[in-house]
């Protein structure tokens, strides 16, 4: 995902900041900051692209690289938990990416949809794909085989009305045994791999949580906890988590370091999806727990 940094030369005042760069900057076109989903930062906050520039304002830029002209087809194996002429459910197993991005082009869930759908390619990096999961994180996730499922599955996660449920191991535990994170989220300026937390910029964001269990192991704290973000932002409940004093077990990213856990993974699990498919029938999908899960629990237990 590319960076770059800009300043506004002299006699551009109250020009746009969406054509100040298309005309100026030589980056992006207009029509390519939104195809690649630009973002601008101007002293650490996030700007619309209506918004005029003046001389010496100093935007820092971020966007999408371009998507390949077109996807292969791959014959992967997946864990089908239901699948009919719309839709089909799978349980992502870690570590599979859910579309292509930068150097990545095969192996993704997007290659094997491709194959089940029967088509030779797609001009679309992300075939009938409803939502995401990040590529380490397991569990439920739902795509459509036809442009109407798409469609109708799609307006269900807009309108909030599908419901998810996650299961996390972290570190410590929130402030209380229920309750709820909401915030604004927004890239990290210092990070643009990660996102963060804001009082005043950014996107709404609202996770709740449950703690199921907690233990005590060698002086650290754990805890299980059930989770339901009500928005689906990059990184929430990674993000949220962390926010509560409670990172999850094995997040490269926003987890600590672990000394009876070395060797984790990002232990975060989408363990059921409740929504209404073609047809009209709701129906409730959900994926067990992955074998890393369940062997952290039982050393957690004393089990092993």
């Amino acid at each position: 995902m590319p960076d770059a940094e800009i300043t506004v030369e002299e006699g551009s005042d109250g020009m746009r900041l969406d054509y100040y760069l298309a005309r100026h900057s030589g980056l992006l076109s207009r029509s390519q900051i939104k195809a690649r989903k630009l973002e601008a930062l101007l002293n650490g906050r996030e700007v619309k692209f209506s918004r005029q520039v003046r001389t010496g304002d100093t935007f820092f830029l971020h966007w999408e690289e371009a998507e390949s002209p077109s996807l292969v087809p791959e014959d992967i194996p997946l864990d089908i938990l239901y699948e009919d002429n719309d839709v089909v459910v799978i349980n992502k197993k870690q570590g599979m990416a859910v579309h292509p991005g930068a150097g990545l082009s095969r192996g993704t869930l997007a290659n094997a949809l491709l194959f089940r759908m029967g088509l030779e390619q797609s001009a679309s990096l992300r075939p009938g794909i409803v939502h995401r999961l990040d590529k380490d994180t397991s569990g439920v996730i739902i795509a459509a085989y036809n442009e109407r499922a798409l469609a109708f599955l799609s307006d269900q996660f807009k309108e909030r009305s599908a419901k998810k449920n996650y299961l996390a191991l972290v570190q410590g535990g929130p402030p209380q045994a229920a309750g709820s994170a909401e915030t604004f989220i927004t890239r990290d300026s210092k990070d643009r791999k990660k996102f963060t937390v804001s009082e005043t910029r950014g996107k709404k964001a609202l996770t709740r949580y449950r703690v199921l269990r907690s233990w005590r192991l060698h002086g650290q704290d754990y805890s299980l906890l059930l989770l339901r973000p009500r928005t689906g932002r990059t990184h929430q409940i990674r993000v949220h988590l962390k926010y509560l004093g409670c990172p999850i077990l094995g997040d490269p990213l926003y987890g600590r370091k672990d000394k009876n856990f070395s060797r984790a993974t990002l232990m975060l699990h989408a363990k059921r999806l409740f929504i209404q498919i073609p047809g009209g029938e709701y129906m409730n999908f959900e994926a067990p727990l992955p074998a890393s899960f369940l062997t952290l629990i039982r050393k957690l237990e004393g089990k092993v």
